[in-house]
């Protein structure tokens, strides 16, 4: 009988292990720079080219390393940062695992240059496939340089489940955001194909952000601060009204490192209960300070994952922290217990004044009885004025809609000639609804779903034309976005100028608009329209993976369309309706939700039993 377990070669447990560690180039990316921020570097440079997989490189100026670290370094589990089990329970570095250079090392050529301060000549060495290929004497600044080049070579089917080069820019830009959030203190440059595409300087938390994510953030940002024995909290929250339909600006940091933890999140967004529109997800930038003994960060290899010893208290905390930081700004109602306005004034007494007694005063000629009498004199009806009064059910025409499923009569006879539809006013319900009697009894149409319809149906009518019908700015507006919305728009530019737009790129992620679609509202700020436009197409994208332009004409719709919460006059209203009813569907938004629904005479009929 033959012997069936056998050791697995060194070269094919690296690669197996460079699995766990490495996934794709934003997985070396932050290995790399996290080992930099670990070096005390001040200064930190990332160069990448064709989105990682033929370059790595990162470069810093910290310690440096000696020659025996310098060859020892690439090796399984050989690390500086623990030398018992018992460091892991109070580990303060970023990486500590001693698997990442190996891991790269496995699965690509890798080149180190490195020198300490204190000495004249650097060490270079090169290992491809886990395997030491040179090593020389160098010479080079002090710090360390690291490039990982032609990753995945040796494991091409790993290589070819990457994505895009779009979505794999996407992911190191991510990555870049994490440690460059964590660690404003460090000045970091960002070359992406021979190209410096960030340059951030040494600042402030609240500068690092608007830095990389835009100017418009320094609008957005409410600051957040608590203390206490168990965690310390501080960083920043956005503001109800700029949530987002997709995550992706959401960090959480422990003792500065980045971590996901769907449990903490959703302390934050339980913080914001009520004060957010439907399915919108808030910014926020959330520092969290405790002892390393009170967390595990030895869950997963990535290191993005920890455990918490008291996580129901610093979940409570954060919530509250949250709550008291939207309420002291003036965002959410708060209570001041410690002083009440009502009470100011009032003057103090002196101790020789005497006390007065309040004085009910009472009218002993007062009759309740008489006003009420003449007011339901005053308030009587003509029976025959009744008519004139209530529109009766056969004044009000209506019209079937033809669509397959629909059995009941959805709308009465809109005519588009008149400011107001027959049979009656519109009345508007919560700044949401806009309800009208119709002949089987009461229709109500949701206001944003309405406009969401007319839009699409617009949009979609004049795509491709050649006047698609767009007006001319009298100034063109230069709006910047950050680098993962500009490859976005980059992606879709043509479809949205289509649409109406008149869009060029100046360069550096930066865009003018000097056109907009025909009927726009002029109070729409063009870089919050351009933002919304992106996040509803990246939220569509699963759903309309294959149909760009349907993906932008929803997303525009959306965008575009009047708010919940926007007061509409009567004339309004009835435009609304008469559009909506020229629709060819418009009972459904382009997404397939209801547009309206009818309350029958006979369901309110049992209401009243």
């Amino acid at each position: 009988m033959h012997d069936i377990i056998k050791l697995l070669p060194d070269s094919v447990a690296n690669q197996i292990a460079a699995g766990e560690v490495i996934q794709r180039p934003a997985s070396a990316v932050k290995e790399l720079l996290e080992n930099a921020v670990d070096a005390g570097a001040e200064k930190i440079q990332l160069i990448i080219s064709d989105a990682g997989k033929t370059l790595i490189q990162v470069v810093d100026n910290g310690s440096g390393m000696s020659e025996k670290d310098a060859e020892l370094c690439y090796e399984r589990h050989a690390t500086s940062k623990i030398g018992q089990a018992e460091d892991l329970f109070s580990i303060q570095t970023m990486g500590f695992r001693g698997e990442a250079l190996a891991s790269m090392a496995a699965i690509s050529r890798l080149e180190i240059k490195t020198r300490k301060a204190d000495s004249d000549i650097g060490t270079e060495v090169i290992i491809e496939a886990s395997k030491p290929q040179s090593k020389n004497a160098c010479n080079c600044p002090a710090g360390t340089s690291i490039a990982v080049k032609n990753l995945f070579f040796n494991t091409p089917a790993r290589r070819a489940f990457l994505k895009s080069d779009n979505i794999e820019k996407r992911h190191i830009l991510q990555e870049f955001q994490r440690i460059a959030i964590a660690r404003p203190d460090i000045e970091f440059k960002f070359y992406q194909n021979g190209q410096l595409t960030h340059h951030l300087y040494k600042s402030n938390l609240k500068q690092r952000v608007v830095n990389l994510f835009g100017n418009n953030y320094n609008q957005r940002l409410v600051p957040l601060e608590e203390s206490t024995q168990i965690v310390n909290i501080s960083g920043f929250i956005g503001k109800p009204e700029y949530a987002k339909k997709t995550r992706g600006e959401q960090f959480i940091f422990i003792n500065k490192r980045f971590i996901r933890s769907p449990y903490l999140s959703h302390a934050v967004e339980n913080a914001f209960e009520g004060l957010l529109p439907e399915d919108s997800h808030p910014s926020y930038f959330i520092f969290l300070e405790t002892d390393p003994d009170q967390i595990d960060v030895n869950v997963h290899p990535a290191k993005t994952e920890v455990k918490f010893r008291d996580e129901k208290y610093i979940y409570q905390i954060i919530k509250t922290a949250a709550r008291h930081s939207l309420g002291s700004h003036n965002i959410s109602p708060s209570l001041d217990f410690e002083r009440e306005t009502a009470f100011d004034d009032i003057p103090p007494t002196t101790g020789d004044q005497p006390v007065k007694p309040p004085v009910i005063r009472i009218n002993p000629d007062y009759n309740p009885f008489e006003k009420e009498k003449s007011a339901s004199l005053s308030s009587r009806v003509n029976p025959k004025q009744w008519e004139q009064i209530y529109p009766q059910e056969k004044d009000i025409p209506s019209v079937k809609s033809d669509l397959p499923g629909n059995q009941y009569t959805i709308s009465p006879d809109w005519d588009n000639s008149r400011s107001e539809p027959s049979g009656g006013s519109l009345l508007q319900l919560h700044l949401r609804y806009i309800i009208s009697p119709v002949k089987s009894g009461l229709m109500i149409i949701d206001q944003q779903r309405a406009h969401e319809r007319i839009l699409y149906e617009r949009f979609s009518a004049s795509s491709g034309k050649k006047e698609s019908g767009s007006q001319q700015l009298l100034f063109p507006e230069n709006i910047r976005l950050n680098e993962t919305d500009a490859a976005i728009l980059r992606e879709i530019k043509e479809t949205v100028k289509s649409m109406g737009f008149g869009l060029n790129e100046l360069g550096r992620d930066t865009f003018v608009i000097d056109s907009v679609p025909c009927g726009m509202p002029e109070d729409h700020d063009l870089g919050e329209v351009l933002e919304g436009i992106l996040e509803n197409y990246q939220k569509n994208k699963l759903e309309l993976r294959n149909n760009k332009k349907e993906n932008v004409i929803r997303s525009l719709s959306r965008r575009l369309a009047v708010n919940h919460g926007k007061l509409l006059t009567e004339q309004q209203m009835s435009a609304l309706v008469n559009d909506l009813f020229s629709c060819e569907i418009p009972q459904y938004t382009p997404s397939g939700k209801p547009v309206l629904q009818i309350i029958t005479s006979s369901e309110l009929s049992e209401r009243f039993k």
